[in-house]
């Protein structure tokens, strides 16, 4: 039986007792379509679901980085940027080799020139030989290519209600971007704090930015310090430390006692350097850590269990109208098993953060990373997990919300 809203309204009105003019005229008014408040309209704008963008230009940076200039792809009706803070990311939607899958790459522009009708993003990604992206993007992503990503998010900016007024940077590699940002950002005068930054790298030839950082730090009169640090055998620049990013190198450069440290770069280096920083004893709130992806070999991880390595498992599951079974490795996560299935399940930054994929486990057992587990205890109570983080060790039977 179909049941008209306006009569149900009427029927409403009717029984407490208000005339029939008031009735009708109250009925019509609430079958209008209500408008949209300036508040959410403003949110929608800031926040959206996707970003439709085009790349604008290309520029190699080192032997093995490359920049890509992104600008709103107007010919779909998106005309503006939204704006970012300093640190933030963007997840790439991209079909690559047949395969749908996100990756999440930091904004290493400034926010200041994401801003009006010449606004712009950049991202400046490191080519992984052996990577599955990152290959596909050096072969297809030219001028005028368009591409769809997540509005800018993250949590890896410096918030000043939480933060300490200096910044101390431990960057490995293509980690510095988001420093890079924020260094703009304070020479602009749009980031009010102090930056101090450990960079990095393992060939003299690789390092990102190099001039620019030096030409930064000289235009900041001292709220941008930077401080190369290089692994590789022979060291001819001048300034450049040799070696490893080390608690003492922390010590000596930055001010432990009252800054707050940002990590960013490479699995190794953040195996690397929480060990080094646990010496430090600092307060968890002291250090924030950004997102690398997934882990890299996890059956090398000390809490894997041995016994799960080359063992397979099927996962059913239900995700955006599909029910559907899957093989998955145990070494890889849901979410991989899930893309390369076809079935696009939603995730932004692919680490266990965010929250975006975070999925219910109807049954099975499953390995989730310790470092990278950023389930509220609720979630760990009830049975939700993230599947971007999680191995599985049985079959699974698991249901993921809809991608929007």
């Amino acid at each position: 039986m179909k049941i008209s809203i306006r009569g149900f309204l009427l029927d409403m009105l009717a029984f407490q007792g208000l005339s029939k003019q008031r009735q009708k005229r109250i009925a019509s008014a609430s079958a209008e379509p209500m408008p949209v408040h300036p508040v959410n309209r403003l949110a929608q704008e800031i926040h959206p679901d996707r970003l439709r963008l085009i790349v604008h230009s290309v520029k190699d940076e080192t032997r093995s980085s490359r920049t890509f200039r992104l600008v709103p792809d107007r010919a779909s009706g998106f005309t503006a940027l939204p704006p970012f803070r300093a640190g933030q990311y963007l997840s790439l939607k991209v079909a690559a080799n047949g395969v749908r899958i996100t990756r999440p790459f930091s904004i290493s522009s400034a926010p200041y020139e994401a801003l009006g009708p010449q606004g712009y993003y950049d991202l400046t990604i490191k080519r992984v030989a052996d990577g599955f992206l990152t290959p596909y993007l050096w072969d297809n992503w030219k001028a005028g290519t368009a591409i769809e990503s997540s509005a800018p998010t993250g949590f890896f900016y410096h918030e000043p209600l939480r933060d300490a007024h200096q910044i101390i940077g431990l960057a490995g590699g293509s980690g510095v971007t988001p420093f890079r940002s924020m260094a703009r950002e304070i020479v602009h005068g749009s980031l009010d704090a102090e930056l101090v930054l450990l960079y990095g790298s393992s060939a003299e030839d690789d390092i990102l930015f190099y001039d620019e950082l030096k030409a930064l730090e000289r235009e900041a009169e001292g709220r941008v310090r930077i401080v190369h640090v290089l692994s590789c055998e022979k060291v001819t620049l001048p300034g450049c430390e040799a070696g490893f990013i080390t608690a003492d190198l922390v010590r000596r450069y930055g001010d432990v006692d009252q800054g707050t440290l940002f990590v960013c770069g490479p699995q190794a280096m953040y195996d690397f350097s929480r060990g080094e920083l646990a010496t430090l004893n600092l307060p968890r709130r002291r250090v924030r850590w950004e997102t690398f992806g997934e882990v890299k070999n996890i059956a090398r991880h000390p809490a894997f269990p041995p016994q799960a390595v080359g063992t397979t498992h099927r996962i059913k599951v239900q995700v955006n109208g599909v029910s559907a079974e899957v093989p998955a490795s145990a070494t890889e996560t849901v979410l991989v098993a899930l893309e390369r299935a076809g079935l696009e399940p939603p995730s932004q930054c692919r680490s266990g953060e965010c929250g975006y994929c975070r999925a219910l486990l109807l049954s099975g057992d499953i390995f989730v990373v310790p470092e990278t587990d950023g389930r509220r205890a609720a979630d760990c109570e009830f049975g939700y997990f993230h599947p971007c983080s999680s191995y599985p060790l049985s079959d699974l039977e698991v249901r993921v919300p809809q991608t929007p």
